[in-house]
């Protein structure tokens, strides 16, 4: 049961977006251009990175979620998901992806954690600064997120069916389909 009471009993940050759409947009826009935007980085390595970092961080709803939209995006689907969940550096992914996800790692034990070597391994297997950048701010978003969920005791749906149905919506029209209309009225409880 969550630790505040929402307007709803939609799961995870879902319940939240509906609580407080007004921070709901921007927080799906950081999403959306993290996510979905322009990047040399396909949609789903993205998507893999936040349920790596989400798996790391414990967080059952954002990494059940983000592993049903990798997989809904990558052509080997779940099996590459839980592979690169489980363990980075023997998953069947690019040395470029397994270098971001060793930076992604160290943003998840903190900041301070990626280091030059990190870096520098990275550029080696062909990483861009952009990519770099892009890969620190994905899993600093997602540290941010999973607390989000978390902290407030949001609830996580067992069923994999309920993330795949999230996931066909994202994969076709996006986070910004998922942002509240300002459906809240009267002062909140």
């Amino acid at each position: 049961m969550p630790h505040i009471a929402l307007p709803t009993d939609d799961p995870g940050i879902r319940g939240l977006f509906r609580f407080r759409p007004e921070t709901a947009a921007p927080l799906n826009g950081l999403a959306e251009i993290l996510l979905r935007g322009d990047s040399t980085l396909s949609r789903g390595e993205r998507e893999l990175i936040a349920a790596y970092v989400s798996s790391l961080n414990r967080c059952r709803f954002c990494h059940s979620s983000h592993a049903a939209f990798a997989a809904a995006q990558l052509p080997e689907g779940m099996e590459l998901v839980r592979q690169t969940c489980e363990n980075p550096a023997t998953a069947p992914v690019s040395p470029k992806l397994r270098a971001l996800l060793d930076i992604a790692a160290a943003v998840q034990r903190g900041g301070q954690e990626v280091s030059t070597g990190h870096v520098t391994a990275a550029r080696a297997e062909g990483a861009t600064d952009l990519e770099i950048h892009d890969t620190v701010l994905i899993a600093a978003a997602f540290c941010m997120f999973n607390r989000y969920v978390d902290g407030l005791g949001t609830h996580a749906p067992d069923d994999p069916a309920v993330y795949a149905a999230v996931a066909e919506q994202i994969v076709t029209h996006g986070y910004g389909s998922t942002t509240p209309a300002a459906e809240h009225s009267g002062p909140r409880p």
